[in-house]
């Protein structure tokens, strides 16, 4: 992931201190989302590269099964990766219509450590426990 620690000038870090979501904390993290984001399109574009440069015609059923084995990984990998970068793109848009970093359960400011680990976060630490808690419940009534 992209090193969330720096932004433009190298020393800015968000603080509980200035206004929640204004304009430095909107331009960190928007900033911070567009790395990770370029990040990730320059990885998979190099995996497309290398997935149409490797062929799988080896006479060998060793080879073979060893590359395709390896091309699965690489796929759900980036499909995990293309599911990400959807998730980014939909934070960078809460930043433009101005709801980012609020819950969208309580609509109550998400903590910016939080938000500065993942920066994709959509609920509060709280609201977000509750929800994987309820989830738990609900599969184990399923059994």
């Amino acid at each position: 992931m992209v090193s969330k620690k720096k932004n433009i000038n190298g020393s800015y870090v968000p603080s509980d201190k200035e206004e929640f979501m204004g304009a430095k904390q909107k331009k960190y993290f928007k900033k911070l989302l567009v790395d990770w984001k370029n990040d990730l399109l320059q990885v998979s574009s190099h995996t497309i590269s290398n997935l149409k440069e490797e062929s799988s015609n080896k006479p060998d059923n060793a080879d073979r099964a060893s590359i395709e084995s390896e091309r699965s990984l690489e796929l759900r990998t980036r499909d995990r990766e293309r599911k990400l970068i959807s998730k980014i793109n939909k934070a960078l848009k809460k930043i433009e219509d101005g709801t980012y970093g609020y819950c969208e359960e309580t609509n109550q400011p998400i903590s910016l450590k939080r938000l500065i680990a993942r920066p994709i976060a959509t609920l509060s630490l709280e609201a977000q426990e509750s929800h994987e808690k309820s989830e738990r419940i609900y599969k184990e009534k399923e059994y």
